[in-house]
């Protein structure tokens, strides 16, 4: 279902295209289509999906999620969200740079929402900072996401506000690049945010 999109968006635009997949043969196909980023939320842990993204020479997106899709907001628990989301990322990394994947080429990404509670979710981007050392960047994917509904008491459709105020604490505390669903108005917050940054 995706391929069509990816290729055509691909030929349009001239800013690299990310595909969302854990499967080895969706990451295949995507590099022949022209993405430009392999965004796994298994952090290429799937049965051959890191010989995938090692063939692929594109840079790759490890994100943490801690049990499955349908079952991860079961009850997650940490004993210290923040050290244990790390410690498998540097690990994931570390496998991924074993494999003959750059440091150059991998971002990570603590996974916001994705087997985690509000008060989980607070403490990593309250400490973002502390993954910047991990690779080559920080993903941060906080926009219109329920920790966001769960503080204004908003549906998805009203939190622009929240989700804004989310990213630019997420560049603040060394994210580098910001997943959202209202690019304008994110973009305009985060200059703002990047020029008082720039005066330091």
């Amino acid at each position: 279902r995706v391929l069509p999109i990816v290729e055509r968006l691909a030929r349009e635009l001239p800013i690299p295209v990310s595909v969302d997949t854990s499967k080895p043969e969706v990451m295949r196909q995507a590099v022949r289509a022209g993405a430009g980023l392999i965004n796994d939320v298994r952090a290429l842990q799937m049965p051959g999906a890191l010989d995938a993204a090692v063939a692929s020479r594109l840079p790759v997106c490890l994100m943490h999620i801690q049990g499955e899709p349908s079952t991860m907001q079961q009850e997650p628990h940490y004993d210290d969200v923040v050290a244990e989301v790390y410690t498998f990322l540097a690990e994931r990394v570390r496998v991924c740079e074993a494999a003959g994947i750059p440091g150059e080429r991998i971002l990570v990404d603590p996974g916001f929402g994705f087997g985690k509670t509000l008060d989980h979710n607070l403490r990593l981007l309250r400490h973002l900072d502390c993954f910047s050392d991990l690779a080559a960047g920080v993903l941060a994917g906080i926009s219109r996401k329920s920790m966001i509904g769960l503080l204004l008491n908003a549906p998805v459709d009203q939190r622009l506000s929240g989700s804004l105020a989310a990213a630019v604490i997420a560049l603040w505390q060394g994210a580098t690049i910001i997943r959202t669903h209202d690019v304008r108005e994110t973009v305009q917050a985060l200059c703002v945010c990047a020029a008082v940054q720039a005066t330091w």
